[in-house]
C-alpha cells in the first residue's frame, strides 16, 4: 500500500550507492546472492531468541533488495535477475515466521503457520498476476519500474517489513500481530482474485 511512497523516498541513496558498487564491477545478481544468505540468517537468529540482531539483518536484506535493483537498472535488467530477486524475496518472507516458530513452538507456531499460508495467498495472486500480463507486455504504470507486472495490495513489501520489525521489537505480541496481519494478507488476496476476475474476462 506504501511501496510507492518508500520506494521514491529511497530512490535517490539507492541510486548513488549503485553507483559506486558499479564501478567496483559488483553485479547486480551478486547482491541478490548476498541479501538472501543474509536473510535466511534470521532463522537461526530468531531460533535464539536474538530480535535485535534479526531485525539488522531483516533490514540488510532490505536494503540489499532495493540495491540490486537500482544497480541492474543502471547495468542490464536481465531475466535470470528478475527471477532470482523475486524468488529470494518470497523465500525471506516465509522465513521470519518460521524463525518465530521456532523461537516458542508452543506460542508461535500456529500463528506462523497461519501468516505462511497468508502469504502463499498473496504470493500466488502477485505471481499469476505478473505472469499473465507479461504476455500481454504490461506494466503497472504506478510501478513503472519493476522488472514485471507489480500488483499491489493492502500488504506491499513495507507492510510486511514493519510487521517484522514489529515483531522483532515486541517478541511477546508475535501471536497476535501474525494472525492480524494474515487477515490483512488474506484480505489482499481476495481483493487481487476479484480484481483479476473482473479485468482477465473473455
Amino acid at each position: 500500500m506504501i511501496d510507492r511512497i518508500a520506494l521514491k523516498f529511497f530512490a535517490a541513496p539507492l541510486n548513488a550507492a549503485a553507483r559506486v558498487l558499479g564501478r567496483a564491477g559488483v553485479a547486480a545478481n551478486q547482491v541478490t546472492w548476498a541479501g538472501l544468505v543474509i536473510g535466511l540468517g534470521v532463522i537461526p537468529l530468531l531460533a535464539q531468541r536474538h530480535y535485535g540482531l534479526a531485525a539488522a539483518l531483516i533490514v540488510l536484506n532490505r536494503v540489499l533488495d532495493g540495491l540490486d535493483g537500482a544497480l541492474a537498472r543502471q547495468t542490464r535488467v536481465t531475466e535470470r535477475g528478475s527471477f532470482l530477486d523475486i524468488t529470494s524475496d518470497f523465500i525471506f518472507y516465509s522465513a521470519v515466521p518460521f524463525g518465530f516458530a521456532l523461537a516458542d513452538p508452543p506460542a508461535n507456531a500456529l500463528p506462523a503457520a497461519a501468516l505462511i499460508y497468508a502469504f502463499i495467498g498473496t504470493g500466488t495472486s502477485f505471481l499469476a498476476f505478473a505472469a499473465i500480463f507479461a504476455r500481454r507486455g504490461a506494466l503497472n504504470p504506478a510501478y513503472p519500474r519493476k522488472s514485471l507486472y507489480y500488483s499491489g495490495g493492502i500488504t506491499e513489501g513495507a507492510e510486511t517489513i514493519a510487521v517484522f520489525l514489529a515483531c522483532c521489537m515486541l517478541p511477546g505480541w508475535f501471536p497476535p500481530i501474525a494472525w492480524g496481519f494474515a487477515a490483512l494478507c488474506w484480505l489482499t488476496t481476495a481483493i487481487r482474485i476479484g480484481i483479476g476476475w473482473k479485468t482477465l474476462k473473455g
